[in-house]
């Protein structure tokens, strides 16, 4: 029996019920001895049999009962991941460790990403596992991103070195070792040069060239490969090591023999071991170079935030540097500067441009009251505000945050590709050892010696021709440069599943208040017949007696007098008749503003307005009349309005061959209207709230008949439509704005602009045929190369050339991605 104790932090409990909540589901478990819990620390401790129970076991039955464990979240910039199963292997090490709970590493953005309960385990815990994986945990200090970008600057500078070192030696070995070989195959030569292909020392030159190569150049791949099969795991590293040290060994050995044996075997390839290590380091290092711009779109978002900002204490402004900015602060932006932080303006109007967070090209109009956001751009004005979110807790930070966190997470495309990587290794090793048979044993009566060259540097083409990097990059430098470029637009993928389901999307369900519809009713018609005083006058009137009224309708009839300009006056004798109107005295002159029924109730005459109230209805909108002293004057029209690009993103979505249905609690009638103004293909009116996700299942469902069933994404604000966008396959949230913690759904879009919906599945779609293209060249190159390489047909030094382009050619198809223009 192992007794073990930890100590769990809670959260969610409230009350000394919520206590003994706990204990009594914690006891329940076999295996749990005891459990206490303090609600004033809201801690939990646990004594425990190890051998009947486990933490993860602990944990579910606490979130089972209702409440959670809090965790903290480590982002731990690695060093020396040679290829994807360097990754899976970190990844198990970290996951192994006592506290955490999840552990994610991705060898594209070479970070690992742990969600740990800081009860039990600490950051420098994960970075002392790192460093017993074989692997080096950079510990970040001051700014994160640019300690992480120094070492990662540090690393290529040092492949550089090695480059250039390896390019000095295997130079001039394989020209002076190749003109050998031609020398040797032309008689002509051999008489013209007789030196070269008789020198006896010649093939001593070559040792001295090749071993700085070997031993210098290519020692972080015998590091590498120790360190692997330490830990019971074969990587890249052992490939290149084993191939290279085949070469370089058999040469060795081969001018020994000769030289103090006088046993000759015949050609070395000490230029083959040299050649096959330059050519990796040098793929290595314009790999490490292009996956540094796969994350060029987040380098761009984390440097917009401004440096320094201009803060008001003690009565006098200062310049202090962002990460000195307290919450309640003052903060001063001049016209043409960033704002540093969050906040809310309380002095001031100005314009600001926030298309480097939203997407949309068009400023915004700033005043006292309004919310300001962190590296968005002040055009006109001075603005002073108070800061409401810093550092991490700013939008920009925040923004950064998802993204990452996506960028790390595995699609399930990928699965196929992560159990190939997990049996490559062995599987080359094992078909180089027959490879190496098969040539020794079974090519034919040949002299002992030319059999052996030729298994050995057949064999030798199989292990470096393998390339298990492609398959771990397809996808996540994908991810990683699309998820980029989406933030840019302002779309945010929660995760790598979210991005592969939105690019499936068959039908698009669209709620249509706040959705197609700015949500805010608006005056769209004001029709006079016969009256003299005019459209202006009519309005002014009716704003007037509605000033006093909290009702939508009136809001939007002041509004509209407010955006002509025209000055109102106050009302006397104002009165309110529920759900039909107003009446008061404005000027002097008695007016009503309500429904046809009010009017009639007072016995006045529409004065053959009867087919404009009509007409407006039927076009979906609320016909007001307005009665002046005893006399129906005129019409106002309130509709709620299509926002401006609605009608041509649901063109798109239907170019795209997508089925659009519009889904809304209004009456058929309005609901109707709006369709065809949007141009969907259906509309589902006079659904409650409650009932739109039983209406995304019946999508979900699809007609009767047929063989598969649609993925449906719904498309909404995400306040009272959040159960259909949990039911839908993909929830989309639309027009967040940059408070993007509160978006739950798996796709959101900070601007409120409906054709960031088909930008979002464009770029999905697009995102997905790079993985698929990806996929397909790091499946073909190996089903292909290395049967070709074992058949002889390809030798080490090609071999190598090879290898070395399938990882660019992955992570250079990838990189592509940044030029697709979103419509």
């Amino acid at each position: 029996m192992t007794t073990k104790t930890v100590t769990l932090p809670i959260t969610g409990m409230t009350c000394a019920n919520c206590v003994s909540t706990v204990e009594r589901n914690l006891k329940r478990l076999e295996g749990v001895e005891t459990a206490a819990v303090n609600l004033a620390s809201e801690r939990a401790e646990v004594v425990y049999d190890a051998d009947k129970l486990g933490q993860p076991e602990i944990i579910a039955r606490i979130e089972r009962a209702g409440y959670g464990v809090a965790q903290g979240e480590a982002l731990l910039p690695i060093r020396h991941m040679a290829d994807d199963s360097d990754a899976r292997r970190l990844e198990r090490a970290l996951s192994a460790l006592e506290g955490v709970t999840s552990a994610q590493v991705s060898l594209a953005t070479e970070q690992a990403t742990v969600s740990y309960i800081p009860t039990l385990l600490s950051q420098a815990d994960l970075r002392r596992a790192v460093d017993e994986a074989g692997f080096e945990a950079i510990e970040v200090t001051g700014s994160s991103e640019d300690a992480e970008q120094a070492a990662r600057d540090k690393e290529i500078a040092h492949q550089r070195h090695l480059l250039f070192t390896g390019l000095l030696f295997s130079v001039p070995l394989f020209v002076l070792s190749m003109s050998r070989d031609v020398v040797h195959n032309v008689e002509d030569l051999r008489n013209f040069l007789p030196g070269l292909y008789h020198w006896p020392y010649l093939d001593w030159v070559f040792l001295v060239l090749a071993t700085p190569v070997q031993f210098y150049v290519g020692w972080q791949y015998y590091v590498g490969a120790y360190k692997a099969l330490r830990n019971r795991s074969a990587n890249m590293d052992v490939l290149i090591a084993m191939g290279s040290s085949v070469a370089y060994l058999y040469s060795l050995a081969v001018l020994l023999l000769d030289t103090f044996a006088n046993y000759p075997l015949g050609h070395l390839y000490f230029e083959t071991a040299a050649v096959i290590i330059t050519l990796i380091i040098l793929g290595k290092y314009l790999e490490a170079r292009a996956k540094g711009r796969t994350s060029s779109a987040i380098k761009q978002l984390m440097g917009l935030q401004a440096r320094t900002a201009r803060v008001v204490r003690g009565g006098a402004e200062r310049d202090v540097p962002v990460d000195d900015v307290r919450v309640g602060d003052n903060v001063i932006v001049r016209p043409g500067e960033k704002f540093p932080v969050d906040g809310v303006v309380i002095e001031g109007r100005s314009s600001v441009d926030e298309s480097m967070l939203t997407g949309e090209s068009l400023p915004v109009a700033k005043g006292p009251g309004d919310k300001v956001v962190g590296a968005t751009l002040n055009k006109q004005g001075l603005l002073k505000f108070e800061a409401t979110r810093v550092g991490r807790e700013t939008a920009l930070a925040q923004i950064v945050h998802l993204v990452q966190a996506a960028q790390g997470s595995k699609a399930p495309v990928q699965r196929l590709a992560d159990q190939v990587s997990a049996i490559f290794v062995p599987a080359v090793i094992a078909i180089a050892l027959v490879t190496f048979t098969g040539w020794m044993f079974f090519s034919g009566s040949y002299p002992a010696n030319f059999l052996l060259q030729r298994a050995l540097i057949n064999a030798v083409a199989v292990l470096v021709i393998a390339c298990p990097c492609a398959l771990g990059l397809a996808t996540p430098t994908a991810v990683m440069v699309g998820m980029g470029k989406g933030a840019e637009a302002g779309i945010l993928f929660k995760n790598s599943e979210a991005l592969e389901r939105a690019g499936r999307i068959a039908t698009v369900v669209l709620d249509k208040t706040g959705t197609i519809t700015r949500g805010q009713p608006a005056v769209t018609d004001i029709v006079v017949d016969g009256w003299r005083e005019g459209e202006d006058a009519l309005l002014r009137l009716a704003a007037s007696a509605e000033k006093g009224s909290e009702h939508p309708l009136g809001e939007a009839i002041v509004a509209a007098a407010g955006e002509r300009g025209l000055a109102l006056a106050a009302p006397a004798g104002f009165a309110a008749e529920a759900g039909h109107g107003v009446a008061a005295t404005v000027d002097g002159r008695a007016v009503l503003v309500g429904s046809a029924r009010m009017i009639a109730a007072r016995g006045l005459a529409l004065n053959g307005l009867e087919p404009v109230v009509q007409r407006l209805q039927a076009e979906a909108k609320t016909a007001m009349l307005a009665a002046v002293d005893g006399q129906v004057a005129g019409v106002i029209a309130v509709a709620d309005t299509m926002k401006e690009g609605s009608a041509e993103a649901v063109a798109e979505l239907r170019r795209m061959g997508l089925r659009v249905v519009m889904l809304t609690g209004d009456n058929r009638l309005t609901a109707e209207a709006i369709g065809r103004a949007a141009g969907v293909d259906e509309v589902v009116a006079e659904v409650l709230p409650g009932d739109k996700a039983e209406h995304v299942k019946r999508l979900q469902a699809g007609p009767a008949g047929a063989r598969h069933a649609p993925t449906v994404a719904m498309v909404g604000d995400g306040i009272n439509d959040a159960p259909a966008l949990a039911q839908a396959d993909v929830g989309i949230a639309i027009g967040t704005g940059t408070d993007v913690a509160m978006a739950a759904a798996p796709v959101t879009l900070i601007s409120g602009d409906l054709r960031g919906v088909p930008r979002a599945i464009g770029l999905s779609r697009r995102i997905m045929r790079t993985i698929r293209q990806n996929l397909f060249w790091a499946f073909f190159y190996n089903v292909i190369l290395i049967p070709a390489a074992a058949l002889g047909f390809l030798s080490p030094i090609l071999a190598a050339g090879a290898m070395a382009f399938s990882s660019i050619f992955v992570v250079s198809n990838s990189l592509r991605l940044r030029r697709h223009r979103l419509a």
